[in-house]
């Protein structure tokens, strides 16, 4: 691993996703949040805070070194139990049916095998937990798409596996689930990087 790709990349992340104007959407999908959690990709932490009285305990999943480091003392700083967890999340070494809650913040666009990641996450879910969601991905515009299409593999290389273009409601519901909300939404900022998908689905 490249010095850029080991520390550069994992700060140029934190401070992407520090941005004000992602704190309501992470406000909403936290909130929903109950149970024992598994939240995939925990990046720098910025999630930890905002975890509420209905979850007992959070087992954050993040493969970078650089980020399980930043992201430590925000983990032992939070009000509800934290368990940081070293591990991919193409293969989670957690058992089949053990959580009640599954978080994703802006982390499907990153996994290289994002289906298989959720196959994963659809098998750790029991049948009643629930896949809470914020990404962004392909935009409905043909033209903006098209692009996205452009831009993704350069992005990709500067961003450490970043995807512009992946259409998230095709891909977790072509993964075993059954999405049962979906709202879609822009932020200000390049068309191409700023159309979301914000929902939550469950185990079919």
């Amino acid at each position: 691993m490249s010095f850029y790709q080991r520390y550069v990349i994992p700060r140029l992340t934190h401070m992407a996703m520090g941005q004000k104007q992602l704190l309501p959407f992470r406000q909403r999908v936290i909130g929903a949040a109950e149970g024992r959690v598994l939240e995939i990709g925990i990046g720098s932490g910025l999630n930890f805070s905002l975890y509420g009285a209905a979850v007992t305990s959070v087992i954050g999943l993040e493969p970078s070194p650089e980020l399980l480091r930043m992201a430590r003392p925000r983990a032992e700083a939070a009000a509800t139990p934290i368990t940081l967890l070293d591990a991919s999340a193409e293969t989670m070494p957690l058992d089949s049916g053990s959580i009640d809650t599954v978080v994703t913040t802006w982390t499907l666009c990153t996994i290289p095998n994002a289906a298989r990641a959720l196959a994963e996450m659809r098998r750790v879910l029991r049948p009643s937990g629930a896949l809470l969601f914020v990404e962004h991905g392909r935009a409905p515009e043909p033209g903006v798409a098209c692009w996205q299409d452009r831009l993704d593999p350069l992005w990709s290389r500067l961003t450490g596996g970043c995807h512009l273009n992946r259409k998230m409601d095709d891909l977790i519901s072509g993964s075993g689930f059954r999405i049962e909300a979906l709202d879609n939404a822009r932020i200000p900022g390049p068309r191409t990087h700023t159309y979301f998908y914000q929902g939550h689905a469950r185990p079919r």
